[in-house]
């Protein structure tokens, strides 16, 4: 669910277009997960060809996507190595996305987490100052789907995605919104781990509301204050639900 809900939240496609994308993705995955270790070979041309059952061109033009995003590199006579993870693009929308496919790395997360205090309580500002009337009915309306208890776990989940990305949008700042695949990987992998069931998370809600009212107030301040707190506590959370995971701590 997650994958093809940070596709869906960035207006992208999640349905591969051609063969091509999708033994790129395939191969992506298993890269992120580190099934293919850094500096490590991946088979060969060949055994790609018969692992997928596509043509050797196929499999060409999906290593050629992945040296784009700086996963792999091609060698004349050594092969295609995977690159470390610093070469990485991983600001990459299917990047991104691929690390919701697999199981949450602590260290990553973390670093999600830090982008999203570093850019959301800025964003809520901007919001609360820049927004447009619909912007902010656009959040409000998340935010009521949040709170129907009638709702499920899933929705609640989209809900919590939609209220940060109408946040994210009604900061009408371009450059703050090419980073929003930061926000939404940060928020959905630690959704997984934080909110095991939304509808029991009595502390979310509420600070939810009190983003909003601010944003809506136009209180560009209060707003940035709240959205600090809010990520305060899911920060707090997250902590927790890492302190549980085998190498978390």
């Amino acid at each position: 669910m997650n994958e093809m809900l940070y596709y869906d939240l960035k207006d992208a496609s999640g349905v591969a277009p051609g063969l091509a994308m999708q033994v790129s993705r395939e191969l992506g995955r298993r890269i992120v997960a580190g099934h293919y270790k850094e500096d490590a070979l991946i088979e060969d041309e060949g055994k790609l060809s018969e692992r997928f059952g596509v043509s050797k061109s196929v499999i060409r033009e999906g290593v050629k996507l992945l040296v784009g995003k700086g996963l792999l590199e091609v060698k004349r006579g050594s092969g295609t190595r995977v690159r470390r993870r610093a070469s990485w693009a991983l600001l990459d929308d299917d990047v991104l996305a691929w690390h919701l496919s697999v199981d949450p790395k602590p260290a990553f997360l973390r670093q999600l987490l830090d982008m999203r205090q570093m850019m959301e309580p800025k964003a809520a500002g901007w919001a609360a100052q820049h927004g447009t009337d619909a912007q902010h009915a656009d959040i409000e309306a998340a935010q009521i789907r949040m709170e129907d208890e009638s709702h499920s776990i899933e929705d609640f989940v989209v809900a919590d995605a939609l209220f940060h990305r109408g946040i994210l949008r009604a900061a009408n700042n371009e450059l703050l919104l090419s980073m929003e695949g930061v926000i939404f990987s940060a928020l959905l992998s630690s959704i997984r781990l934080t909110n095991r069931d939304p509808r029991e998370n009595a502390n979310s809600i509420p600070f939810h509301r009190k983003v909003l009212e601010a944003i809506k107030a136009r209180d560009h301040a209060l707003a940035e204050e709240m959205m600090t707190a809010h990520l305060a506590d899911t920060s707090q959370r997250l902590e927790s639900a890492l302190s549980n995971m085998p190498g978390g701590a």
